[in-house]
């Protein structure tokens, strides 16, 4: 039975991450609990680029020279990672081109530690989604209700999170459209 299991490749498991081509940002979320060795590194990669480095953060500072150009100025952590022990990455205006496998892991001159396999999945152009007050409810087609107290014209948007809670969904103001 293990054998089977076995298998499984790692990449399998990896917490999906989903965002729509045309978002501001996405973070790729990664938590550490472990103990910060002297002089770390943190690093992003992605096995299928060459270069595969997405971003390195030295200390308090990040160190880009070696980062593949297609993030060139697209990624960053939180000036505190270290500090904190969260190394979530934020990857802005993600494309589709930019849907794949990324690890996290954590390092310095005496080795490497993987974190975590983060697995992003970045689709095509986001419908028009809406949320009601008082409904637990998102329409696609984008209509309204009674009870919507947002305004014309104000924007709309929603995303549901597949990492921690597979049941949330995280909505903006929608705009008012009649049914």
């Amino acid at each position: 039975v293990l054998t089977g299991l076995q298998l499984i490749s790692q990449h399998a498991l990896a917490p999906v991450v989903e965002v729509y081509e045309g978002a501001k940002s996405v973070l790729l979320p990664c938590e550490y609990s472990g103990f910060i060795p002297e002089n770390p590194t943190v690093l992003w990669t992605r096995n299928d680029l060459n270069p595969k480095s997405v971003h390195l953060r030295r200390e308090e500072t990040d160190d880009l020279k070696g980062q593949n150009q297609h993030y060139s100025g697209r990624t960053s952590m939180r000036p505190d990672a270290l500090d904190t022990s969260d190394f979530s990455l934020t990857l802005r205006n993600p494309e589709a081109t930019d849907s794949s496998i990324y690890t996290c892991s954590i390092g310095n001159e005496r080795g490497e530690r993987k974190l975590a396999d983060i697995q992003l999945h970045v689709k095509g152009t986001k419908p028009n989604t809406c949320y009601y007050k008082g409904q637990r409810t998102v329409s696609i087609l984008g209509h309204s209700s009674p009870d919507y107290s947002g305004s014309p014209g104000s924007s709309c948007g929603f995303w549901r999170s597949h990492i921690l809670f597979p049941s949330v969904f995280h909505v903006s103001r929608c705009p008012l459209v009649a049914p």
